[in-house]
């Protein structure tokens, strides 16, 4: 029996690997979809493809990273679907690797506003329409560099952390309202923005496996399924936690 018969969801940055992934995997399982992307190709290619495998989904090409961006996201979604039960919040920006004294104060405000902001802004204007239905579920997609540091990662490092603190405290605000707010965190995915920074999947792979004990990098379907889960009632005891699929990095 599929898990999400009914729920209608919003899923940012659905254009990407991984957040395409989950909007596929949620449309699967039951949902309909919002697939929300500053890069409205991207967004609409996931649309499609759900679409063709018996799955409902609309496209809303959004900067979710400002205020009218996100509030018109949602409002996209409720005029589609009448109600939203499910938001994840899978936005993210690439950032430079280099120290801080090399990094621009652009860089720098760019990743703030994509990978933590916009989480700030779709939970805003989100959570009454969440409220409206009953309650349910927002996801957070954040990353093991919120738990550990890497050298010239200091955006992106420090806007996941954010998205660790930002997620339990939306947990503890919103648990009287019957909404769960949970991250998950990836470890080093097969994406096309790790492509992109590292110049090859096989280059990508031969440096990153080694800092994963499981003996190689993840793939955007495993992330799919642990969105699923936090996005249904498998877990239902759990809010304000951050669900690690990371390959063992942050074991060692």
């Amino acid at each position: 029996m599929k898990k999400l018969v009914d729920k209608s969801a919003i899923v940012t940055g659905a254009g990407g690997g991984i957040g395409g992934a989950i909007s596929r995997l949620l449309a699967a399982e039951g949902a309909r979809v919002a697939c929300v992307d500053v890069d409205a190709a991207a967004a609409e290619k996931t649309a499609n493809r759900i679409s063709e495998l018996g799955g409902e989904a609309i496209v809303c090409h959004s900067d979710v990273s400002n205020g009218k961006g996100a509030e018109s996201a949602v409002r996209a979604a409720l005029e589609a679907f009448g109600a939203v039960q499910i938001l994840v919040n899978c936005a993210a920006v690439l950032t430079p690797t280099c120290r801080v004294t090399e990094l621009s104060e652009e860089d720098w405000d760019r990743a703030f506003a994509v990978n933590l902001k916009s989480i700030f802004l779709m939970c805003k204007h989100a959570v009454p329409a969440l409220i409206a239905a009953g309650g349910g579920n927002i996801i957070n997609v954040a990353s093991q560099l919120g738990h550990v540091g890497m050298p010239g990662r200091s955006a992106y490092c420090a806007t996941k952390g954010g998205t660790h603190s930002l997620t339990r405290v939306l947990a503890l605000d919103y648990a009287d309202q019957n909404i769960r707010v949970n991250s998950l965190s990836p470890g080093q995915i097969a994406t096309q923005r790790g492509v992109k920074q590292y110049g090859s999947l096989e280059r990508l792979q031969e440096i990153r496996t080694p800092l994963h004990p499981i003996g190689r990098i993840g793939t955007p379907e495993e992330v799919a399924g642990a969105a699923l889960f936090l996005a249904c009632d498998d877990s239902s005891f759990m809010t304000g936690a951050d669900l690690l699929i990371d390959g063992g990095y942050t074991a060692q």
